[in-house]
């Protein structure tokens, strides 16, 4: 076979079966094989960031490596911000990445691809001949799965239409799963988890697969729970669940994470917004739990970490416990949780003519979207917000593009973990500059794949962040302020539903569309750029 049908047959070799991507004279023929001849789902986006976005979005959620394709050049460097959120992320994903002829550099296309994947963060691999063609596609979905991290596979377009024989490569990923070692460290983890008077569990998105052992142990502790924000949800069902750790907290809750004196933390790297930088820290024994060794004191230095599995050491630390007959702390019986997770309901009569409130609308939207949703956010100032006041059934069911601080990446994330849940509904909520960056570009690719998409715009007219500089600093924030279109039209003209919500009323008629969408939905929350609340950050 040709060297195109050896790539894509190598996909099917590896059981992938979905593809996002954008085509050009590197991997159009490529496609066509694993669309015509693979039985395969391909996703054309509208830009090239897109493809990895989506591809990163369904990997994480589906629980495989994502699979997206570009030709090269210009298709690269348009990806560059999308390879950095998903190096950041840590999602195993690989990039079909084409490349110019070696043998003519004087395409208007070539550059150096290796160079520019490095500064993102991403791996790269290299085709290096047409007969090696599926032993690398095979090595670079290996080494996606082991580094977790983006690898794009450089093919130059000049192979293609080499002819090889096939060969079968699938190299499995080997996880052995990390053990609680013996020794000073344990020891001292324990004795301070066993004297805490106090014990909060935190846990991040790394601990996803152990929710049953740490909720044991917060039981065996009587500590409550909280997670961080990529972590969302993980615990529920659990009645002593506190939600969001850090500055997302209430301020009863931060309250209380303030009297603790001992935090146990699984899965997380401990970032800065999980600690108030440091401040969440003080006065308390830290125990870090990471199986990965450089996540451990990456952002804060614990008393005593851990290079172990969660689940694992959830039971051990039970296990000893019950060793030294050591009894529960008793602190989650001081605490009311109901008070702890409540926010300040919103005030429909607080909004200026033709707005709505922000908070009141969250409020009526958590109640009357999908209670099976999948939810994602972009970036911007009204994120926090909905991280606060809109639930998601599990941790696995979130996701938040938060790794780059760059607007403009939501609606491609929603795109992709629709194909991993094609049976739930996908929320998106995003802001108005985030929408004219990245989710104009790709509402259209919802409707024509036919996904089951909700799409809130909160829309001020103004880049919100850099808005409120100028407020602070006595400025005129004009400079800050956008005239933009409306974006309710827009939505409607992209084949979807678009509902423009000016006051309460209209509120209540996008409430009742979201029932009776049959298309992909777009809700356009017009909201007062001096009334809209502060991040929680």
């Amino acid at each position: 076979m040709y060297v195109y049908q050896s790539i894509a047959q190598s996909l099917a070799d590896h059981e992938l079966d979905t593809m996002f991507g954008l085509m050009g004279d590197a991997n159009l023929f490529m496609v066509d094989h694993f669309v015509r001849a693979g039985g395969g789902t391909f996703v054309p986006v509208a830009f090239e960031g897109s493809a990895v976005l989506m591809a990163l979005a369904h990997g994480r959620v589906a629980g495989r490596v994502g699979i997206a394709t570009i030709t090269h050049g210009p298709a690269l460097t348009n990806c560059v911000t999308a390879l950095t959120e998903a190096a950041r992320a840590h999602i195993p994903m690989v990039v079909l990445a084409g490349d110019t002829a070696v043998s003519n550099p004087q395409n208007l296309q070539n550059i150096d691809q290796r160079e520019t994947v490095k500064i993102t963060g991403a791996g790269f691999e290299q085709m290096r001949a047409p007969e090696t063609a599926s032993y690398d596609v095979a090595h670079a979905i290996y080494r996606a799965q082991v580094e977790q991290r983006p690898v794009v596979l450089n093919m130059p377009v000049d192979f293609m239409w080499q002819e090889v024989d096939h060969t079968r490569h699938v190299f499995p990923a080997y996880t052995a799963r990390s053990y609680v070692p013996e020794g000073d460290d344990l020891d001292a983890a324990i004795g301070m988890i066993a004297s805490a008077k106090r014990p909060i569990i935190l846990a991040g998105i790394g601990a996803k697969d152990a929710v049953a052992q740490i909720e044991r142990l917060a039981d065996r502790l009587e500590a409550p729970l909280a997670t961080t924000l990529k972590a969302k949800g993980m615990f529920n069902a659990h009645p002593h669940n506190i939600d969001i750790f850090g500055t997302l907290s209430t301020p009863a809750a931060y309250e209380a994470i303030g009297k603790a004196d001992c935090i146990i933390a699984f899965g997380t790297s401990l970032h800065h917004f999980t600690t108030d930088k440091g401040a969440l820290m003080k006065g308390k024994r830290v125990v870090q739990i990471n199986n990965t060794v450089t996540e451990v004191a990456k952002n804060f230095h614990p008393d005593a970490a851990l290079v172990a599995d969660a689940g694992l050491t959830a039971d051990n630390i039970v296990w000893w416990l019950d060793q030294a007959e050591v009894p529960g702390s008793g602190f989650t019986a001081e605490l009311d949780i109901a008070a702890l997770t409540a926010h300040p309901k919103g005030d429909p009569d607080k909004a200026a003519p033709g707005f709505v409130n922000y908070e009141y609308a969250l409020d009526r939207l958590e109640e009357a979207l999908p209670k099976d949703r999948f939810l994602t956010t972009d970036g911007g100032r009204f994120m926090t917000e909905v991280w606060c006041r809109i639930s998601c059934p599990s941790a696995e069911r979130f996701f938040a593009t938060t790794n780059f601080g760059s607007i403009g990446l939501g609606l491609q994330v929603a795109i992709g973990a629709g194909f991993a849940v094609p049976d739930r509904p996908v929320v998106l909520f995003t802001g108005d500059g985030g929408f004219m960056m990245g989710g104009i570009n790709e509402f259209n690719t919802a409707v024509r794949m036919k996904q089951d998409l909700i799409v809130i715009v909160a829309n001020d007219s103004a880049y919100g962040a850099e808005h409120i500089q100028f407020l602070d600093r006595k400025m005129d924030p004009g400079l800050a302020m956008f005239d933009w279109p409306s974006f309710a039209q827009i939505g409607t003209a992209l084949g979807g539903q678009g509902i423009l919500v000016e006051s309460n009323d209209d509120l209540d008629k996008a409430l009742a569309a979201i029932e009776a969408r049959d298309r992909p939905l777009l809700i356009e929350l017009r909201l007062d750029p001096n009334d809209v609340p502060r991040m929680r950050m």
